[in-house]
């Protein structure tokens, strides 16, 4: 008899338990007055975030994250570098040209262009390649009888030589050696020159000694070798200013086809690499 009485009060204890769990009162945790300002106003957070990064406004941030990373002065620093970049290995890619044309001279089983020099001068004094060590040289082969492409070619010379100098200072001898040595005697190659520029340096010489140059310098040369006084006669040589650095060894031909700008561009292309070669020796 006793288990139905206790069924029952432990079906009623239970109900009154469960009754009395939900009178019971509920417990709520308030959160502090900062934390809902802080979750509320989370456009004031941003605000703080972003003058901690340098935006003064709202825009001026959300323009930065809508172009990332790149703005237009990072756009031009970039296009300057490319600029940069490109005009640097032009110019590199032109020295290594004028190395390789000034070497193919040196090159074993090449033919080299000039040699050795021994002439006399306008002025009649007996001359030297060595004596031009130290300079660039810029030969000419010519002769003063010459009715029009000589005085062209020395007037075009004489240009040379005075936009070279402007730019890069006495750094050139320029010669002017005769291929008519029979009527080109020291004081008329002077009087010719005069007429052209005053740096000019004429030589000349004997037959054999203007020929053997003429072969130096692998210049076409033409004149007869035995020529009576009062005979006419035509002269033919070769039409190219030949440009030899300061240890004589040549360079680079210029033909008709320069102007004297190019030219002298050409030039002191070749004196601003010996310089840099010079200096780095």
């Amino acid at each position: 008899m006793a288990s139905p009485c206790f069924a029952r009060l432990s079906r009623s204890s239970v109900i009154g338990s469960s009754i009395q769990s939900f009178a019971s009162p509920v417990t709520t945790t308030l959160l502090p007055r900062a934390s809902f300002a802080g979750r509320a106003s989370g456009r004031s957070g941003f605000h703080a975030s972003s003058r901690k990064l340098g935006f003064k406004t709202v825009e001026q941030a959300k323009s930065r994250y809508r172009n990332g990373p790149f703005s237009w002065k990072s756009g031009i620093l970039f296009l300057a570098a490319g600029v940069g970049l490109t005009i640097y290995f032009r110019n590199e890619k032109a020295r290594m040209e004028r190395k390789r044309v000034a070497e193919m001279s040196k090159g074993v089983g090449k033919p080299k262009v000039g040699g050795p020099l021994n002439l006399l001068d306008h002025n009649g004094k007996e001359r030297k390649d060595e004596e031009w060590r130290g300079k660039h040289m810029l030969v000419y082969f010519g002769f003063t009888h010459c009715p029009d492409i000589c005085p062209e070619e020395l007037d075009k010379m004489a240009s040379m030589i005075d936009l070279v100098k402007k730019e890069h200072g006495d750094v050139m001898s320029p010669l002017f050696i005769t291929c008519d040595p029979a009527r080109d005697a020291p004081p008329v190659i002077k009087e010719y020159l005069a007429e052209f520029h005053p740096d000019l340096i004429g030589l000349t010489g004997t037959y054999d000694q203007i020929k053997q140059t003429c072969k130096s310098y692998r210049v076409y040369f033409s004149t007869p070798p035995e020529i009576k006084p009062g005979q006419d006669y035509l002269v033919d040589h070769s039409i190219y200013f030949y440009l030899m650095d300061p240890e004589g060894d040549f360079v680079e031909a210029l033909g008709r086809q320069h102007t004297p700008e190019q030219a002298a561009k050409i030039i002191g292309d070749h004196i601003k690499d010996w310089r840099v070669a010079a200096k780095k020796a």
